[in-house]
């Protein structure tokens, strides 16, 4: 029977792997399909399961980064500490039933995207959101030797809100990536974080982990304040790799 991969999330008309991964087996002729599965809710994940006996694995988009884990029985040590899982391995016993196992690939894609524009004079970086993928981004800077400061719409013990921004944070945090969806296709391409635009300057590196649209208006405003700027397409092919690796994996 053909092999099944796949993507959960919602809404996944942004997503690039179905045609990315769908090509990729008819390339190099490997009897698989790829299919998105846009979910309610979380608990439809068992009906997919059931549905889809040959499924071997899937990747996970927001909302489920976080909520997928009570569907796991073990999660590898880079997905542990970060918190978040954006790969899954299926297991299947002899009659069938499938074992998850939660991997994640972003601190891979990531880093390996990011650290060419990095440079000695670059200590400090500011993530804008919290959810899932900002775990993840947040685990690779520190590994790249970046301090971090989170923010989010409303002030908490782990970040700051938007208004707290000063002229300051902005001058001293010289990397800045954008975690949110704003700016995605299907969450208002014509939306982007709040943030002072107009103190950045060449210094300054954005970074915006949507890929689709590549070009998106957080980008669009740092380059017009003489940013330098990177969209997520380059991380998100690395890290579809590094899924495919994962489900491969003996």
């Amino acid at each position: 029977m053909k092999k099944e991969y796949g993507i959960i999330g919602n809404p996944l008309a942004q997503s690039a792997s179905p045609v990315f991964f769908n090509k990729k087996f008819a390339d190099e002729n490997i009897d698989a399909q790829y299919l998105p599965f846009e979910l309610e809710g979380i608990d439809q994940l068992p009906q997919v399961l059931k549905e889809h006996p040959t499924l071997c694995g899937f990747n996970v988009t927001i909302p489920y980064k976080l909520q997928i884990m009570k569907y796991l029985e073990g999660m590898s040590d880079e997905a542990t500490g970060i918190n978040a899982v954006n790969v899954v391995k299926i297991k299947r016993d002899s009659s069938g039933t499938p074992h998850l196992y939660g991997y994640n690939s972003d601190v891979l894609g990531f880093s390996r995207s990011i650290a060419p524009l990095l440079s000695s004079n670059d200590k400090k970086a500011m993530v804008l959101g919290t959810g899932g993928a900002s775990k993840a981004i947040i685990y690779a800077l520190k590994k790249l030797g970046l301090n971090t400061l989170s923010v989010s719409r409303k002030a908490s013990e782990e970040s700051i809100s938007y208004q707290d921004i000063t002229p300051e944070i902005i001058a001293s945090h010289t990397v800045i990536v954008n975690c949110t969806p704003l700016g995605m296709v299907g969450h208002g391409v014509d939306k982007c974080p709040d943030i002072p635009y107009e103190q950045l300057t060449d210094k300054h590196i954005l970074y915006d982990i949507v890929y689709n649209p590549e070009n998106t208006l957080f980008l669009q405003k740092g380059r017009a304040a003489g940013a330098r700027t990177k969209s997520g397409y380059e991380m998100w092919h690395l890290q579809a790799l590094a899924s495919w690796e994962i489900w491969n994996e003996e």
